[in-house]
């Protein structure tokens, strides 16, 4: 099998990293910052299909990742997947993708959605997907990328996971951030997740029961670039879930959190094209606010399109 560098650190790239390894291939993941800062570590991450585009194929990405994640949910501690139950208020069945007829322990009731769905400890699942990496024989290294020409000068197959990366590098105009800012507290006791979204704003109210902290959220601005923490929009978060659970009121907050979906207008970019002396370049980028959602599906996308 070929070596293949796939260019990007995040969810998506060292899952797709994990995907070719799988296969056979000698994959080195480039990645200009360590995991831990990319935006997949920021994620909730609750398995959803969330803010992504194209409906016509983001159902069966989702699947994939599902069953993948019910696995992992065996080992939570060393995958950081947990299968957790909750409550996403004002959603229908009949509303969704034909996706959601597949879905496990779904009951509907006048409230909205009651499911048990992976709940995924991102810092603890990246920190896995690289091990996985390097007990396949890959290496991920920390390097700044600024052509793709430097990749195939090493690679004959060259993996784009680049997110927002990918507005400079391909260029891709299309690519736009989602800004999502949360807020972390002490858990007073809160073992169920919680979800309701605002049709009439960008502001959604969640929070996500994590291991040694309770998530809160949440924020989608578009073409928002900062990563600073907006006070007064952390002041509304808490605000709203304490509506929910007035205990939240009183939580202690441990910290701040901003990331940036990599939104694109054109929807998920999962094809090939060809690179100067004769490689491949394997673009896998665009996810939105659903990476971790779709992460197996599109690396395995990815991974037929490598060969």
């Amino acid at each position: 099998m070929s070596e293949v560098i796939v260019v990007g650190g995040g969810v998506s790239g060292l899952t797709t990293a994990v995907v070719l390894a799988g296969h056979g291939h000698r994959v080195r993941v480039w990645s200009r910052q360590p995991a831990a800062a990319t935006a997949s570590a920021v994620a909730g991450a609750l398995w959803w299909p969330y803010r992504i585009e194209p409906q016509d194929r983001v159902g069966d990405w989702s699947l994939t990742s599902l069953r993948w994640y019910e696995e992992l949910a065996a080992r939570p501690q060393e995958t950081g997947v947990r299968l957790v139950s909750g409550l996403h208020r004002g959603e229908r069945l009949a509303a969704l993708g034909a996706w959601a007829g597949k879905l496990n322990d779904v009951v509907e009731s006048a409230e909205g959605l009651r499911c048990r769905l992976p709940l995924i400890d991102m810092p603890v699942h990246l920190d896995w997907l690289e091990e996985q990496v390097r007990a396949a024989g890959g290496s991920v290294e920390r390097r700044t990328v600024t052509s793709f020409d430097e990749a195939a000068a090493e690679a004959a197959t060259v993996v784009n996971c680049t997110g927002l990366g990918a507005r400079e590098l391909v260029p891709d105009t299309g690519m736009r951030p989602v800004r999502g800012q949360l807020v972390m507290v002490e858990n007073p006791g809160i073992d169920e997740w919680f979800t309701e979204a605002d049709p009439a704003s960008s502001a959604t109210t969640y929070f996500f029961p994590q291991p040694g902290r309770l998530v809160l959220g949440g924020t989608a601005g578009t073409d928002d670039w900062s990563t600073v923490p907006d006070p007064r929009a952390a002041e509304e978060i808490v605000a709203r879930c304490a509506r929910v659970r007035p205990e939240i009121a009183r939580a202690r907050i441990i910290g701040h959190r901003v990331g940036l979906r990599p939104a694109r207008d054109a929807g998920v970019r999962i094809d090939a094209e060809p690179l100067p002396g004769g490689g491949r370049l394997v673009h896998n980028y665009g996810h939105g606010g659903a990476g971790v959602t779709v992460a197996l599906g599109c690396a395995e996308a990815a991974a037929r399109l490598v060969g």
